[in-house]
């Protein structure tokens, strides 16, 4: 009898990520999918706002400063704000294979606090690619690019097309999205994907 896979590991036959020849270069910061996005949009004020750039091969890097409005415990980020950073880097992903994807599996593991006011820098990289299934990792690090690992998190994201969004999201924000022209244009980025 064989161990279970997870849902999180990438079958037989799933193929290595490939950058998209239009993708962002190595260090261009790749700006909001959304305005209103709580993980990367400039609107929310009490958002992440995270300043995500485009890596090396199939990888982004971001930083985000934990606030005050992002506690859990005195003086300590909350888990769940911590996931949306890891989440929202590994969707960012997106960038750089010209796809469009939604969560469909985080797992998180929390290794150590993280203090409000410290600079938390995420490195995420896409593992492998089976058909819809995007597979990820991410690592945050406290207070620099190589500071010790605060959170981790392995995750497989869908792709889906920009009809996803249209059909399930409140009218009210779809129409206003489609009327912004910057929104128009990142969506319309991505569809060039074969």
């Amino acid at each position: 009898m064989s161990a279970p896979t997870s849902s999180l590991t990438p079958p037989e036959g799933a193929r290595p990520p490939v950058r998209h020849p239009d993708a962002p270069a190595p260090g261009e910061l790749l700006g909001a999918h959304y305005d209103q996005c709580f993980g990367c949009g400039r609107d929310q004020a009490h958002g992440l706002h995270l300043e995500t750039r485009a890596g090396e091969g199939v990888s982004v890097t971001a930083v985000f400063t934990v606030k005050a409005a992002h506690q859990g415990a005195p003086g300590l980020a909350h888990g769940g704000v911590l996931a949306t950073a890891l989440d929202e880097t590994i969707g960012s992903l997106s960038w750089v294979l010209r796809t469009i994807a939604v969560t469909g599996r985080l797992e998180t593991d929390y290794v150590l606090p993280v203090p409000v006011d410290t600079e938390l820098h995420l490195d995420a990289r896409v593992t492998a690619v089976h058909g819809r299934k995007i597979y990820g990792t991410a690592t945050g690090r406290i207070g620099a690019p190589d500071g010790p690992v605060a959170v981790r998190a392995n995750a497989l994201f869908i792709e889906v097309k920009v009809d996803h969004f249209i059909e399930n999201g409140r009218d009210t924000e779809i129409r206003a999205a489609l009327e912004d022209p910057d929104q128009v244009r990142v969506a319309r980025a991505f569809e060039v994907n074969p």
